[in-house]
């Protein structure tokens, strides 16, 4: 007996010895499936963590907290009560397929339990890291703060997205600084950001499963890092013009929120191959799933918009003052019905007065219009402003009744806690109601669009609505950033096309800066649930091989396979819808060439590809481009050639 508990006394004095060991800083490491990346969790007077790749510190003693009242800091001078490694592998089906029609997730998972009631749980996958909070205390908590800090080793080269303030619609140009250059008085970034390490590795922060959660933005540490910072959880509003509202009075805490629940992930998407960003499925993997029982009745598909070419359709066929009115509509519709497009969109203009959604303009017979579309297999998407959504809330139900199928919410500009939960209490409504939803004004994808796949789109991007302000400089980063992060309504399809140093133009002739094949591209290269034609049925009839192609284009797929991608420079992909394939390539402002590979094809068949490419003066004359046919098969090359700000456009069957 007397040996027992000698031996007993040793395992407890050994187990003490560990947990204090762990307490003054030893790591606790958690390592990629492949072996490739590295979580080291130390604790001192802080929850510290360093992530490595191939042997290489990519952050060195990053830290994370949340801050309660009354200087309670869960994470600062922690006490480990308990760790849990673990492996997840599951298979995971996207209603709405925006990359692949299956995933596999496999992960490995580290519980840290503390004293306090909290947990961190880490995630390490083959091509990033994840982290989060677990809270397990009673009633409401607010969250005063939450620290989210990361150091960088080197001078590391940073893409933002530098925003004014809180109030911000994801609009902004990005800028390209280095570490050492973004000062603590600088302006902070939307998410996500993108980080070239200048050492093998790209990584992209960013967030998923935000519910009930302040979206978060990165500011500078002044020390060659970045922090966290949120917006304050509003609590009264007073009026501001008919699409918004302005805050009277603003709470000291960033959320007030379940005691017990999961906080949104934080995660570093860290890859050597810029191919990997593309295919990247980060935050499908990380959202919560899918609480819509019977998705079938969501139909993602392409829309004919009217606003962006001012409703003004013109020539020998319109024998009718067009407008916002009903005749318009109609020649909307019956554009949409002759090449297969399944909606179209009626924006601001459609309703008599914007604060009232039930009473349309005298002019517009929304009722007639959704008879009519009927008959022509095209069904009706409807322009509303957040406030007036939040107002009347009972919409849904009457747009049911009417036969609408979706509605395009505009100007929310924010992302407080507030406004997250106004996002998901609008897909819930909807959903209850069997109608999908566009959000504009936007803050990017964090994870809900799964949750809720009646969300089948976000803009929080600088669109080809800016005309002029929209660049391919700045485009040709959208699918290494804001793309990579969830589905973007981007609204492309200019048929009047101008390289930047002769643009000119303004509704209702807009226009779009780049080659013609380049905005073709755009629809395959592009992500969205819900993809816009923006330009006017016009042109597009008098353009019919480009109008052809494009309305071919799915707007979900069951594989993605990047070709050639290289941030800020250039893009090639491949992306396959049951047996057909189409290429989307783009550029920036440097001519570009890109040998491809078609291993990606099944062995054994031939394919025929229609293709379009730059014309011979397409670096003068945007509007020039070539249309050609040959037949290839699995394992042949192929050179894409692209003009200046061009583009690379095929359809293989």
């Amino acid at each position: 007996m007397k040996l027992i508990s000698k031996l007993l006394c040793c395992a407890l004095v050994l187990f003490g010895c560990t947990v204090q060991v762990y307490a003054q800083g030893k790591a606790i490491d958690l390592a990629s499936p492949n072996g490739e990346l590295k979580v080291s969790v130390s604790l001192a007077d802080k929850i510290y963590y360093t992530i490595s790749g191939g042997g290489k510190d990519l952050f060195t003693k990053n830290h994370l907290a949340l801050e309660l009242p009354g200087g309670l800091t869960l994470g600062a001078n922690p006490k480990l009560s308990g760790t849990k490694k673990g492996k997840g592998d599951e298979t995971i089906k996207p209603y709405v397929s925006l990359k692949y029609s299956t995933v596999r997730n496999v992960y490995n998972s580290l519980l840290l339990t503390f004293k306090g009631d909290y947990q961190v749980e880490f995630r390490a996958f083959d091509d990033g890291v994840a982290y989060r909070f677990i809270t397990s205390k009673k009633g409401d908590i607010e969250v005063m703060n939450e620290d989210f800090t990361v150091n960088f080793p080197g001078d590391y080269l940073l893409h933002l997205q530098q925003a004014n303030g809180f109030k911000t619609s994801y609009e902004e140009r990005y800028t390209h600084i280095p570490a050492s250059t973004w000062k603590a008085a600088d302006k902070m970034s939307t998410l996500p950001v993108l980080i070239d390490t200048k050492n093998q590795y790209k990584i992209l922060i960013s967030e998923s499963d935000l519910s009930d959660y302040p979206g978060m933005f990165l500011k500078s540490t002044g020390n060659n890092g970045g922090e966290g910072t949120f917006p304050k959880q509003p609590l009264e509003f007073g009026p501001d013009g008919d699409r918004s509202l302005k805050f009277t009075k603003v709470a000291d805490y960033i959320a007030k929120t379940k005691g017990t629940r999961t906080f949104p992930w934080r995660y570093f998407l860290i890859t050597k191959d810029d191919k990997q960003i593309i295919e990247n499925t980060m935050t499908l993997k990380l959202a919560a799933k899918s609480v819509i029982a019977d998705p079938s009745w969501i139909k993602p598909g392409q829309a004919s918009w009217e606003w962006w070419n001012d409703a003004s359709p013109y020539g020998p066929d319109v024998n009718f003052v067009s407008g916002y009115n009903l005749e318009t509509y109609k020649y909307y519709i019956d554009f949409a019905s002759k090449y297969g497009i399944k909606y179209i969109v009626m924006d601001e203009g459609w309703a008599k007065t914007i604060e009232d959604p039930y009473t349309p303009n005298l002019k517009v017979d929304v009722k007639e219009l959704i008879r009519y579309g009927k008959t022509k297999n095209v069904d009706i998407i409807l322009w509303l402003t957040w406030l007036t959504v939040h107002n009347n809330m009972d919409l849904f139900k009457t747009f049911k009744e009417w036969g609408i199928k979706g509605v395009k919410i505009d100007f929310m500009d924010r992302s407080d806690q507030w406004m997250v939960n106004y996002y998901e209490n609008v897909v819930k409504e909807a959903a209850k109601h069997q109608v999908f939803v566009d959000f504009h004004g936007a803050f990017k994808p964090s994870g809900l669009e799964y949750k809720y796949p009646n969300l089948l789109s976000y803009e929080g991007v600088r669109g080809l609505e800016q005309m002029g302000g929209t660049t391919p400089e700045n485009s040709i980063y959208l699918p290494f950033m804001r793309n990579a992060v969830g589905p973007m309504d981007f609204t492309p399809g200019a048929m009047i096309n101008y390289q930047p140093n002769v643009y000119r133009a303004e509704r209702p002739n807009a226009a779009g800066i780049g080659t013609r094949v380049g905005q073709l591209a755009m629809y395959v290269v592009f992500e969205s649930g819900v993809q816009m034609l923006a330009d006017n049925p016009t042109l597009y009839y008098r353009n019919p091989d480009c109008t052809q192609f494009i309305s071919s284009v799915p707007t979900t797929w069951d594989e993605t396979k990047a070709l050639a991608a290289e941030v800020g420079q250039v893009i090639v992909v491949a992306k396959r819808k049951a047996d057909k394939w189409f290429i989307g390539g783009l550029t920036n402002s440097k001519e570009k060439s890109a040998e491809i590979s078609f291993d990606f094809l099944e062995k054994g068949k031939t394919y025929t590809m229609n293709y379009f490419e730059d014309g011979i003066n397409a670096d003068r004359q945007a509007m020039d481009y070539r249309k050609k046919t040959i037949q290839v098969k699995a394992g042949d090359k192929f050179t894409v050639k692209m003009a200046r700000n061009g583009g690379f456009a095929a359809e293989l069957k």
